[in-house]
């Protein structure tokens, strides 16, 4: 590693393969993934379906550039918009690309309705990246400090506040559209009351603005609907998409319908990689999976089980603050930093995540099942019951 840049605090482990929802390690030793590539590996690792058609792809086209018609993204494209009851799809490689897009839709949009300056709410603790833009529209100071100058255009508000969104509108006549995540997955796994989501929808109709959606981590079927804010009847003016979209090849999407649509034209935005046959294929294969297997019905009732799972077995823990999430994004608040959890977890082989100091983060694949959450329950519940009777 001595030449690789240091910029993670990696684990001590290094991992050689893996088979569904369990990875083995260079010295033979497995572990059950409950983080999933950090909610990518949709459908787990060496999926047969996706192994075969990924290779049949390589041996016919990998890439050749968006200088040219492409058949696949086409069909990327269309099965989206059916999905998600979009208009157009901007595809590109990661998720920070796709919220670029949407900022630059956004400023795009505000100057064509003669706003000269246009400014985009976002929210506390929010994550949309680490470019400069995104990373300007991140809510985390730690993961700004050192980086200033801060791209300006971006107004912060509390997660969960419409008196707070009210306010902006009140007095920043700049304001050309809202950008939130359904689910904040870096921010400690907080979900958007569904109300405030539906209110949110008609104050962006109120005032012209658009309502982007950021469904990176919690899209793709990962809360038991193919995209969170369907469980609210609210449709969005973009989305943006990565992470398990490709099963683990990058890419990146950032879906516009209404007055959003139509905004990029020829030249306002492009990606080299973005949307090559290879990428395309991958996204393809998974929902075709996604769709045969139930895994969007089954990512709702396995992270059912293991929500209740958790609240029974860790009821009378003290320490245990919050159990919260949807489907498979599952996060579990304790009252005290925990990342030392992730280390004893390991050690039990077992792959777990903590986000926002405290909060354990769960992202398992959407092909975990029933028998494989119970033992994801066996054991995680012991780690946390020990590490917090220790800091008692």
């Amino acid at each position: 590693m001595s030449h690789l840049m240091n910029t993670y605090a990696r684990l001590p482990v290094a991992f050689t393969h893996g088979e569904g929802v369990w990875l083995w390690d260079s010295n033979g030793k497995h572990y059950l993934d409950a983080l999933s590539g950090i909610a990518v590996n949709t459908l787990g690792h060496a999926h047969p379906r996706l192994t075969t058609a990924l290779k049949e792809q390589i041996s016919k086209l990998i890439h050749v550039s968006n200088l040219y018609q492409i058949s696949e993204q086409e069909a990327v494209a269309d099965k989206l918009c059916e999905l998600a009851n979009m208009q157009e799809v901007f595809l590109c490689n990661s998720g920070c690309e796709a919220n670029e897009a949407a900022i630059k839709l956004a400023r795009l949009y505000g100057h064509q309705q003669g706003i000269e300056n246009p400014a985009i709410i976002v929210m506390e603790k929010a994550f949309h990246g680490r470019t400069l833009a995104t990373l300007s529209a991140t809510g985390n100071r730690k993961v700004q400090a050192g980086f200033e100058p801060l791209v300006k255009g971006f107004v912060r508000v509390p997660y969960n506040d419409l008196d707070a969104i009210h306010q902006v509108a009140e007095h920043n006549p700049d304001v050309v559209a809202v950008l939130i995540e359904p689910i904040q997955g870096e921010g400690g796994i907080r979900t958007l009351d569904i109300h405030y989501l539906e209110q949110l929808r008609k104050i962006c109709d109120q005032h012209n603005w658009l309502l982007m959606l950021d469904e990176v981590q919690c899209g793709i079927g990962r809360t038991g609907k193919w995209f969170a804010h369907q469980h609210t009847g609210i449709l969005p003016d973009v989305m943006t998409l990565a992470k398990g979209i490709g099963s683990g090849i990058p890419v990146g999407a950032c879906l516009a319908a209404g007055k959003a649509a139509g905004t990029f034209k020829p030249g306002n935005h492009g990606s080299t990689f973005g949307g090559n046959p290879l990428a395309c294929v991958a996204v393809l294969t998974t929902l075709a999976i996604m769709e045969e297997d139930q895994l969007v019905a089954s990512a709702a009732t396995v992270g059912e089980f293991l929500q209740q799972g958790f609240r029974t077995r860790l009821a009378k823990v003290a320490g245990v603050v919050e159990i919260r999430g949807q489907g498979l994004i599952i996060g579990i608040e304790l009252n005290r930093s925990c990342g030392e959890l992730v280390k004893q977890a390991l050690a039990q082989g077992l792959l777990i995540n903590v986000t926002d100091d405290n909060v354990i983060r769960l992202l398992p694949a959407m092909v975990f099942t029933s028998a494989e959450a119970l033992q994801l329950l066996d054991k995680l519940c012991p780690l946390i019951t020990n590490f917090l009777a220790q800091g008692a």
